[in-house]
């Protein structure tokens, strides 16, 4: 038997034509119009029966019931829905042109679009590892407030933020978790209903034990805790510590999830991978550790350094940096190729008054024309990535360091960031027990950068030493100098910085010796009086109130979206150092310090809002001005 699906196709084509003859001649009748109306969608405030007919301007006017049935005679109701429709919204919009004068949706659109746009630009920098967020002129630094919470037990040594919450941890295996400050309060009446907080506010606290050193399945820690880092998702807290354990805890509880015991040594330092919840650890074993906290798992072990490894900061990319202490080298860590890029320090860079001798030698103790002095780099301490290209270093020598990736030598050199200490007395220098001060003298020595953060993706980053305050840095565009932006919250009523901006003569790669202004040579002379002197006759000018104690870490994130209403930075503050016990400051306080940074104020009429004035730039260049950066991506 044959059929349609067996016919060979020759036939079927032959098949179709006939059929098609055999109607040609018939024509089609017109569709039986319904009885009852099809609702419809009238685009007028008339009745039912008032259509559309399309004007020469391109909208529709109302017409009669009859002329809509000779002219669609034919339209099937779902057509006949669609074209109501479209005449509704047409209308809609000829109402809102005539009335407001412009397309409300076109205004959502073009917002939206903006909006997206900028987010688009920054992830996109972001992703390729740019430098994007030029925001250092925008923050007022010496404007910020200063909030103080004090803490029992020995030194605090780490600190880590992470939305509305503060963990820190110190030498007594003690972690804490801190609300942040409350400024919105409930108002009624103009009035505000209870206390508000001014201060961090401890929520969590969990100590360890020591009984536990032994024990491998202990949930704690057994010894000192040296550092900390929270997740960007808020889920995990990691703490390492002395006992060579790496914990894993649950951010909102603080209850422990895992310990990892593959460290030989003690874990100084961790780093979260942006975006993920891949975590970073660097030890005293010489090692870097990789580690997946969403499965709770081991990853793989980075070799390489020399000497103990004290810092690691990384970014969104698989990659990390260390720096690896007396081995003095910093390591551009590639993980995925399985390589590292070797960056070796140890210079000595020039002193900062090298072209001002005279002026140094009528200064007292001889702490002025120390400056002059090269003081060589015994240990590289402190790292922060800016960019997946650039990165800064700290040194125990004072020094800050600008490197890229694509050079072996520092970019640029910031000798003596935080001052000089004051010589030692005779009585500490001598073992006699009444030493001749005319035989015994002391130099003075540079503070180190025991505390060093970096805003990702930004030109601002903040260090901390011993000297009693937190100081602010930019990059400058073209990513080749280092610029003072001067103590946080350290302004004097008469609106003077203790700290220049910038130095007259940078150090460099090429140029080893840099000049610094009158004031700077005074300001540092004041606060190594100040510092030398004990608490009780310490006398600050109006407005200045140092931070006593040494800043063993830093950390700073956003206030609001994209830091439209400034930065936070936190500091821990101990006793002594977090890494060991070589000075001890006996006047120390141990502490959480929190700064709050303000954006500038508003600009005057005619300029742009939220900038402060002429000169203030937005994301490196002038307000108005097209970002450099994002080039190409509009």
């Amino acid at each position: 038997m044959s059929s349609f699906f067996t016919l060979p196709a020759s036939q079927r084509k032959r098949k179709r034509s006939q059929v098609a003859e055999k109607h040609a001649g018939k024509s089609t009748a017109p569709p039986k119009r319904r009885e009852e109306r099809d609702e419809s969608i009238s685009g007028s405030e008339g009745s039912d029966d008032e259509a559309g007919r399309e004007r020469n301007d391109g909208f529709f006017e109302a017409s009669e019931d009859e002329d809509e049935d000779e002219q669609y005679q034919n339209e099937d109701p779902a057509a006949k829905r669609i074209r109501l429709a479209e005449q509704y919204l047409l209308n809609t919009q000829r109402e809102v042109l005539d009335d407001a004068g412009f397309d409300a949706a076109d205004v959502d659109r073009e917002n939206l679009a903006q909006r997206m746009g900028d987010r688009l630009k920054e992830d996109t920098a972001e992703s390729k590892g740019k430098l994007y967020r030029w925001m250092a002129n925008d923050l007022d630094w010496g404007r910020a407030e200063q909030k103080v919470a004090r803490t029992d037990g020995n030194s605090m040594t780490s600190v880590a933020m992470q939305g509305r919450y503060i963990y820190t941890v110190d030498k007594d295996m003690a972690i804490s978790k801190w609300e942040l400050p409350d400024h919105q309060m409930p108002a009624v009446n103009g009035k505000q209903i209870g206390r508000q907080r001014s201060k961090p506010k401890r929520v969590k606290y969990t100590r360890g034990n020591r009984k536990g050193k032994n024990d491998r399945d202990f949930l704690h820690h057994s010894n000192a805790i040296l550092c900390i880092a929270a997740s960007d998702d808020g889920k995990f807290v990691a703490t390492g510590g002395m006992d060579k354990r790496l914990l894993i805890w649950d951010a909102a509880t603080l209850k422990p999830l895992k310990a990892f015991t593959q460290h030989r040594d003690a874990v100084t330092s961790l780093a979260f991978r942006r975006g993920t919840n891949q975590l970073f650890s660097a030890s005293r074993d010489r090692t870097v550790k990789i580690w997946s906290l969403d499965e709770l798992a081991y990853v793989e072990t980075l070799f390489g350094h020399q000497d103990e490894v004290v810092d690691v900061s990384a970014l969104a990319q698989e990659k990390c940096v260390t720096v690896g202490a007396r081995d003095r080298t910093a390591r551009h860590w590639k993980v995925v190729e399985e390589s590292q890029l070797v960056f070796r320090g140890g210079g000595a860079p020039g002193g900062r008054n090298k072209h001002d001798r005279s002026a140094n030698a009528a200064q007292p103790n001889g702490i002025e024309s120390a400056e002059n002095k090269a003081y060589n780099e015994g240990s590289m301490d402190r790292v922060a990535c800016l960019d997946d290209d650039t990165f800064v270093t700290g040194s125990d020598n004072g020094s800050l360091s600008l490197w890229s990736i694509h050079k072996k030598k520092a970019v640029f050199t910031y000798p003596l960031a935080h001052g000089l200490d004051p010589p030692l007395s005779a009585t500490l220098l001598s073992a006699e027990e009444n030493p001749d001060a005319s035989q015994v003298q002391g130099e003075p020595q540079p503070r180190w950068i025991t505390a060093l953060r970096a805003i990702p993706f930004s030109n601002v980053l903040v260090t901390g030493s011993w000297d009693g305050v937190v100081r602010a840095w930019q990059i400058t565009e073209d990513k080749r100098r280092i610029e003072a932006l001067g103590p946080l919250g350290r302004h004097s009523d008469n609106n003077e910085q203790d700290v220049p901006t910038v130095p007259n003569t940078p150090t460099t790669a090429e140029s080893p010796g840099a000049q610094l202004s009158q004031e700077m040579q005074q300001a540092i002379l004041l606060e190594s009086q100040i510092l030398s002197q004990p608490q009780s006759q310490a006398q600050l000018p109006a407005g200045k109130k140092p931070i006593v104690g040494v800043i063993s870490d830093l950390a700073i994130i956003d206030r609001g979206e994209r830091a439209k209403e400034g930065v936070l930075v936190a500091a821990a503050v101990g006793k002594e150092h977090r890494l060991g016990r070589w000075s001890r400051m006996h006047e120390g306080k141990n502490a959480l310090v929190l700064f709050e940074v303000p954006r500038k104020v508003s600009a005057p009429a005619g300029e742009v809002d939220g900038l402060g004035g002429e000169g203030v730039k937005t994301n490196g260049v002038e307000a108005g001005a097209e970002k450099e950066d994002f080039a190409g991506f509009d």
